[in-house]
């Protein structure tokens, strides 16, 4: 089966579309939905405490949702109770950054393995188009206040686009979850974003190329080596944010 291919604007909404089978729409899985998308828009920072109450205002759930919800987010590791302190976010660390990218490369080898098998031509035409005006416009002397929004739907729709693509509903949600940490991790490095937007659309342009030439390998090697440059980049923003 092949994949549809995907215009920019609509890549923000592939997770909900082409993702796992959408949950019964409940308070649990709205409040949880909408801590997702406070990670994602970079609300909540690595380490930071908070209150339950403090979640109710954040979300915008009662109470009652949200004690249903913590016990969802502290055994997918997002959050923990610290006694007389409250709910701590996940902090960053070597031990959380080493085992979010472990995670990234398991799933996301066998992702490319079948992309370039189910893929269409047409697909993969549009993917490097939506890449190169994301670079393009990063390459501006003056880059537009919606670049790296813009930029993070282009580069996050390409990654989930691939693992749904598998039709695996539990290797999904677990990809999801695991990017949820790794967007963490990318928040506390957040003085490095803007450059790189730039190193990150040239690396999917190398992979999304080698698709486009029928070299599975050689996406496949592309893909890897930009999983492992995108970790180094986060360790080097890091340490620059350290001193």
């Amino acid at each position: 089966m092949n994949t549809s291919a995907i215009a920019p604007s609509e890549l923000q909404k592939a997770s909900s579309r082409r993702g796992p089978e959408p949950e019964p729409v409940t308070q649990r899985n709205r409040a949880y939905q909408g801590f997702r998308q406070q990670i994602i828009d970079a609300r909540i920072r690595p380490g930071q405490f908070v209150s339950q109450r403090e979640l109710m205002q954040l979300l915008e759930m009662p109470l009652a949702a949200v004690r249903e919800l913590v016990p969802r987010l502290e055994a997918a590791g997002l959050i923990k109770a610290v006694p007389k302190r409250g709910l701590q976010i996940a902090t960053v660390d070597m031990k959380l950054i080493r085992n979010a990218w472990q995670v990234r490369a398991m799933v996301e080898r066998e992702a490319v393995v079948h992309f370039a098998r189910v893929a269409s031509a047409e697909t993969i035409a549009r993917l490097i188009a939506d890449h190169e005006a994301i670079l393009e416009r990063a390459l501006q002397p003056r880059p537009d206040d919606a670049l790296e929004k813009d930029a993070q739907a282009v580069d996050w729709g390409l990654h989930d686009s691939m693992v749904d693509s598998i039709g695996n509903e539990i290797l999904s949600e677990i990809y999801r979850v695991n990017s949820l940490h790794v967007r963490l991790i990318r928040y506390d490095a957040d003085s490095m974003r803007p450059v790189q937007v730039v190193p990150a659309m040239r690396e999917h342009l190398e992979f999304l190329r080698a698709l486009a030439d029928g070299d599975a390998e050689g996406a496949l090697e592309r893909m890897m080596s930009h999983i492992e440059q995108s970790k180094h980049r986060v360790l080097g923003g890091m340490l620059r944010v350290g001193q």
